[in-house]
C-alpha cells in the first residue's frame, strides 16, 4: 500500500470511529437518554410534563434511577391523577429519584446518598445486585454524557416531610 492510500485508510477510519462515537449513547444527556429508551415512556412523558427535561440535559452529572413503563403500572390510577394535576408534587417524585453526580453499579455502596429532591435514598449491593429502597436495580449503568441511568422496577415515593 502505498503512502497516499494508507493515509486515506486511515483517515476512513478515523471519521468512521468520530461518527460511531457522536452516535452513542454516552453523547446524549440523560432526558434524551431515557426519551430513547422503550421501557422509559411514562417516566420521559412526566419528566416533560413537570418540567425537568432541562435539569437532566445540563452539565450535571447526574445518576437516575428511572421507574420502568411496568413500575409506574403499579401505582394506582388515582395516583397518576393527582400526580398530573400537582406538577409540584410530581416534580419532587421524580427529582427523588435523581442523585447528583455519577453512580455506576461498580461504584454503588450500602448506604445512603441524597436525592435532589433532598432526602435520603438507601442504597444496597449484594454482587451484582443493586437495590434503591424497595426497588431492584432491572438495567444498569445506561451511559449518557451527563451521567448514568439505572432501570428499576418500583416508582420511589419520598418520605413525607
Amino acid at each position: 500500500m502505498n503512502r497516499t492510500n494508507w493515509l486515506l485508510a486511515c483517515c476512513a477510519a478515523l471519521v468512521a470511529t468520530l461518527i460511531g462515537c457522536a452516535s452513542s449513547p454516552a453523547s446524549t444527556p440523560i432526558a434524551d437518554a431515557t426519551a430513547a429508551n422503550p421501557q422509559l415512556t411514562t417516566l420521559n412523558k412526566l419528566v416533560q410534563d413537570a418540567g425537568l427535561a432541562n435539569t437532566l440535559r445540563g452539565a450535571g452529572p447526574y445518576t437516575v434511577f428511572a421507574p420502568s413503563d411496568e413500575a409506574f403500572k403499579q401505582l394506582p390510577k388515582a395516583t397518576l391523577d393527582a400526580l398530573a394535576q400537582d406538577k409540584a408534587q410530581l416534580k419532587s417524585l421524580l427529582s427523588y429519584h435523581v442523585v447528583a453526580g455519577k453512580l455506576s453499579t461498580a461504584e454503588v455502596q450500602n448506604g445512603s446518598v441524597k436525592t435532589l429532591q433532598g432526602a435520603a435514598l438507601a442504597l444496597s449491593k449484594a454482587g451484582s445486585y443493586v437495590t434503591v429502597e424497595d426497588a431492584m436495580v432491572l438495567q444498569s449503568d445506561v451511559p449518557a454524557s451527563n451521567g448514568v441511568v439505572h432501570v428499576i422496577d418500583r416508582v420511589l415515593v419520598p418520605p413525607k416531610k
